[in-house]
């Protein structure tokens, strides 16, 4: 079952599993340009899922990614979420993460829907992060079951150490 905040939601979309070739989908950038899994072209994708960018949980799962994450050259962080673009473009000025890169899926819910994690009752997106790699296949992922706590970071970090270096 999943839950926010301890209480029941409704999770849409088409869940992928580890293996999997990851859709391609559009969402929109800072810019309010169209972006999608194609117009990244480093070894590694990290899709980092938040339901709102403005909420301490969010604000430090994509702050603590993006900043182990820095060092991996060959890798790009994509954080994703139904904020609009400019919530997006205040927070990261607010935090001064002006190098990260946002998406918002708030206006077709593309990717909600081809990843599994649009939550129907709040038209927000569920935690979760996937690792691509360079075929685009799904290696790692973790759809968390309560939304209010945090993926599992050594768990993730151990695997991108281990395999992305």
């Amino acid at each position: 079952m999943k839950t926010f905040k301890q209480k029941p939601i409704t999770v849409l979309g088409n869940p992928l599993s580890k293996g999997d070739l990851a859709p391609d989908f559009t969402a929109i950038n800072r810019s309010l340009e169209e972006k999608g899994l194609k117009d990244f072209d480093q070894k590694y994708v990290i899709l980092n899922v938040v339901p709102s960018l403005d909420t301490s949980v969010c604000s430090l799962q994509t702050r603590t990614i993006n900043e182990k994450l820095a060092s991996f050259k060959n890798a790009v962080v994509l954080t994703i979420s139904n904020d609009l673009p400019f919530a997006q473009a205040r927070y990261c000025g607010s935090e001064g993460l002006d190098n990260i890169v946002t998406l918002s899926d708030h206006r077709d819910l593309d990717f909600a829907l081809k990843y599994g994690v649009l939550i129907k009752e709040l038209r927000l997106l569920a935690r979760s992060v996937f690792v691509l790699d360079e075929n685009r296949k799904v290696i790692y992922l973790e759809y968390l079951d309560e939304m209010s706590l945090h993926p599992n970071y050594d768990q993730l970090f151990e695997f991108l150490e281990s395999n992305l270096k």
